[in-house]
């Protein structure tokens, strides 16, 4: 399975500048069973959304405390959660994603005593609510049989191997610099998810590769983007992770003050799978 489990976040320099925090946010978790879960969440980080930082936490956290449940409660029974995630990934799954965040929110926005924007319309307070907090969600399990993947909204969710460059998923990609939210009403149906069993042995190390949108956006286009992922993918063989780990936070930031200026988040999986193949998109 994936032995190395690693990443970083770092404040864009155009925030920097301007005194903004950094609004991305991660979370990793290493089940007993070897099974990991990865979720990178962008906070839009505008001025409609001054507690975004908030809402990414929160949105990492739903992420992984879901799907952590789910794979407590079909221990011993991939087959059947593997069917699950397949039939309901988009649909039930994404809905209680999207409920959780949610419910999250407006109690942390009570309990800090925050108020409700005054323009708001009575019977639309929440929603208000909701776009104070707005972010994207990134997420990513990989367990001995099977890899699932979940987006809301922009980032990139990359598979490297010795045979090439993968997104995981080709999310809707949208103009300027709108991104779908789980702020938004029903954002679940925005929600773009997808399983893969493994079946083969893969002998040659893999690495699978979370990344908020400042990064991809750091790059002229996709073949750009796609080296680096490359590169980072043979530094870890010739390097290891630690030398990868120790230097990930200086490469970002130099990355974002040489492209996109914005908040940088990687989160990586590497090491050889037990399952899998070197010829398989993901």
């Amino acid at each position: 399975m994936i032995q190395n489990v690693f990443g970083a976040s770092v404040q864009g320099a155009s925030h920097i500048r301007s005194g903004r925090e950094c609004q991305d946010s991660f979370k990793k978790v290493v089940k007993d069973s070897g099974t990991v879960i990865l979720a990178v969440a962008d906070g839009h980080g505008s001025d409609a959304c001054p507690y975004s930082k908030a809402g990414s936490h929160a949105a990492v956290n739903v992420f992984c405390k879901i799907l952590g449940d789910y794979l407590d409660t079909y221990a011993g029974q991939p087959e059947m959660l593997f069917t699950f995630l397949k039939r309901e990934g988009d649909t039930k799954l994404a809905q209680e994603i999207d409920a959780e965040w949610k419910r999250r929110i407006l109690r942390l926005h009570t309990r800090c005593k925050r108020e409700i924007p005054p323009d708001a319309e009575q019977s639309r307070k929440n929603e208000a609510v909701y776009r104070l907090y707005g972010s994207t969600l990134l997420g990513l399990v990989l367990t001995e049989d099977f890899l699932f993947a979940f987006q809301l909204g922009d980032g990139d969710i990359v598979k490297v191997s010795e045979a090439g460059v993968w997104h995981v998923i080709e999310a809707d990609k949208i103009l300027g610099t709108e991104t779908h939210s789980l702020s938004k009403s029903e954002s679940w149906k925005k929600a773009v998810t997808l399983i893969r069993k493994r079946e083969e042995k893969e002998s040659c190390p893999v690495m699978y590769m979370l990344s908020s949108d400042g990064l991809s956006n750091s790059y002229k286009n996709d073949e750009e983007f796609e080296k680096t992922c490359r590169d980072y993918y043979l530094l870890l063989r010739e390097h290891g992770v630690k030398a990868v780990s120790d230097q990930l936070k200086t490469w970002l930031q130099e990355t974002s003050e040489l492209g996109s200026g914005d908040d940088i988040t990687t989160l990586f999986a590497y090491g050889r799978l037990q399952n899998g193949s070197t010829d398989c998109p993901v």
